[in-house]
């Protein structure tokens, strides 16, 4: 793996300061005089995609994954209850010329063409669709995994990548329990390790844990909690910045990521961390981001760089409104880009991201956000703004 490149190297130490400041001290890397600290760079791209057909408008768009082929997948939430009834979807009311939801499945190409559209509960059909509509994740043979966050949600459902049903995993509307081996507890996110034939869910809303189904059939085949501990629900999982962390998840467990090299990256959204495990569950290391985040957390869902080592991290801090590219060797932030605000570029509550593999981001917003995004990669270039980058071009601000 690639080596951060220092000509002069300082031990930087940094204190706990006030939310938006800094990292943790365990987070702030040595940087060189010259600013020869070496990372990944993005310009938004305000035109991607294009715009949706049948006035249709999104909802809180609420996961992302790129498949095999480069299409873009998106989840968001288009029931009416999403939305401002007379005002945003006056079609659907019957009251005005514009707008409908649009089917919560969204496929793009590259370009930002929309290639398909499905998904949603049907009358009759052999599954119950989400309450909730949550994280979606693209197999390597095209089926499509769906999540949900809602009531009754303890289940996840697969599809084709055209909205044929396959399967059902876990039962929907059983009781929640992190302990349990046949239902879930508010899936949030959904990854694959196609190598091991195994999917990982971020189990999740309800449930305290991660959760380890077969990719083939969906069969349980194991468990953990934080550090690797059995799920306790009644545990107090209190979080304090400064202090140490709760010995089970706080939660939402919002991702659990499979690298190439055997290990498996947990976002504890609620206690600002990311917890990395090997496959069977065995607790690795620890790292703390924006600890003074309080209210919903700076850790909500991280991507891998598409080389092979996945030498970066991109973290989304959907609670501070901005994407940390992380140095996976050392866990350290580089940098950030983003801040709040509806422009280009700009975030409110990046929820999940995805890269594809020319090496471009793509990012959704959730509440008011209701949009993906897109980030193009211009390659590696030196760290020269630690904080909040601009994702515009330098002529254009």
């Amino acid at each position: 793996m690639t080596k951060i490149k220092v000509l002069i190297g300082v031990a930087l130490v940094a204190a706990l300061v006030a939310l938006g400041v800094g990292q943790t001290k365990l987070q702030e890397p040595a940087v060189a005089a010259n600013n020869d600290v070496m990372a990944p760079h993005f310009l938004v791209d305000p035109l991607w995609p294009k715009p949706l057909p049948n006035h249709w408008i999104q909802g809180n768009t609420i996961g992302v994954d790129v498949d095999e082929r480069d299409h873009i997948f998106a989840v968001h939430r288009n029931t009416e209850s999403q939305f401002m009834r007379i005002q945003e979807i006056g079609l659907y009311a019957g009251v005005a010329e514009c707008c409908t939801p649009a089917p919560p499945i969204l496929e793009f190409d590259l370009e930002g063409n929309l290639i398909n559209a499905w998904g949603g509960p049907v009358e009759g059909a052999p599954y119950i669709w989400p309450e909730s509509n949550h994280g979606i994740e693209v197999a390597p043979n095209g089926d499509v995994w769906i999540g949900g966050n809602g009531g009754p949600d303890s289940h996840v459902l697969v599809f084709s990548r055209d909205g044929e049903y396959i399967r059902t995993v876990g039962m929907p509307g059983e009781e929640m329990d992190s302990n349990s081996t046949t239902a879930y507890g508010r899936v949030a996110e959904i990854a694959i390790d196609a190598s091991a034939n195994e999917v990982y869910f971020a189990d999740g809303y309800v449930n305290k844990r991660v959760a380890v189904v077969d990719l083939a059939t969906g069969a349980f085949k194991r468990y953990w909690g934080a550090y690797g501990n059995r799920p306790d629900d009644d545990a107090d999982v209190t979080y304090t910045p400064g202090e140490p962390g709760p010995q089970q998840f706080r939660g939402p467990v919002h991702c659990a990521e499979p690298s190439n090299d055997g290990l498996v990256y947990v976002c504890d959204r609620g206690a600002d961390r990311v917890q990395i495990f090997r496959p069977d569950g065995t607790y690795v290391s620890e790292h703390i981001y924006n600890p003074a985040t309080l209210a919903q957390g700076s850790t909500w869902d991280i991507a891998f760089s598409p080389d092979e080592d996945q030498e970066f991290i991109y973290l989304a801090d959907g609670q501070n409104f901005k994407i940390s590219i992380i140095d996976r060797e050392s866990m350290e932030v580089l940098y950030t880009f983003g801040d709040g605000g509806r422009q280009p570029g700009l975030f409110f509550a990046p929820h999940s991201i995805a890269t594809d593999s020319q090496g471009n981001i793509y990012t959704t917003e959730t509440y008011e956000g209701k949009r993906i995004q897109k980030f193009l990669y211009q390659g590696m270039q030196p760290v020269t703004v630690r904080d909040r980058a601009p994702t515009w071009p330098a002529d254009e601000l």
